[in-house]
């Protein structure tokens, strides 16, 4: 193992420790309360929207240049509490001269092949399922689509648009059903932040597949 990815490792398992810290914390519990594979789970959907949000943005305006974000392309400082700060380089956020930006089809491939699916294979060796994993990546596509469009609903159409060419692509096909008639999402798996609570006991999100025989927490449940 390089030096690069023992420091990667390192900073993965800090981030996992701070949100398991922190899930414990929420139930007046110490951090071994709440299973690993759960702040695994949690921490890699916080990760994989905060990546995907600013894509889906760039892609829903404008497109982005020829060149693909590579998990090299991404600098990041974590802070719990909030959106952590996520650095791109510039080339990324800039229109190529003359209109020459690739489809949000294209940009979707890149990214789920790229930066997205090294955070899955990162995040896997924490015994987390993959089929949970790819289920994160789907539930965040439509959490920044529904964010994007309650700021600027004139953006509903194009940043439906872009999410389709996310969802649309063979890693996230499975993971998920969206309801033609009303546009209603639901995943196929759960990221298992309800196990986070005593005797896993706690509320499903808006858009999880368990959301039909449990309380919701809402707010990820349409797109």
């Amino acid at each position: 193992m390089s030096e690069a990815t023992q420091e990667g490792s390192s900073v993965l398992r800090e981030r996992v420790a701070s949100v398991r810290a922190s899930l414990a914390a929420n139930s007046g519990r110490p951090p071994e309360a709440v299973a690993l594979r759960v702040a695994a789970s949690v921490a890699h959907l916080g990760l994989v929207a905060r990546v995907i949000s600013p894509v889906l943005g760039l892609a829903t305006l404008h497109g982005l240049p020829s060149r693909p974000l590579t998990p090299g392309d991404l600098w990041w400082g974590s802070a719990l509490g909030g959106a952590f700060r996520l650095s791109l380089p510039q080339e990324a956020v800039t229109p190529v001269a003359g209109g020459d930006t690739r489809t949000a089809g294209a940009i979707a491939a890149d990214m789920l092949d790229g930066p997205v699916r090294a955070l899955v294979d990162a995040f896997a060796s924490f015994s987390v399922s993959r089929r949970i994993l790819w289920g994160n990546v789907a539930s965040a596509v439509n959490g920044a689509a529904t964010g994007i469009t309650a700021a600027a609903p004139g953006l509903e159409q194009p940043v439906h648009a872009a999410a389709l060419a996310f969802l649309r692509q063979p890693q996230l096909r499975d993971t998920h059903t969206l309801d033609t008639h009303n546009g209603r999402f639901t995943r196929r798996s759960c990221c298992l932040i309800y196990q986070a609570a005593p005797n896993a006991a706690g509320a499903v999100c808006g858009d999880c597949v368990l959301v039909g025989g449990r309380g919701g927490r809402g707010g990820r449940g349409r797109r």
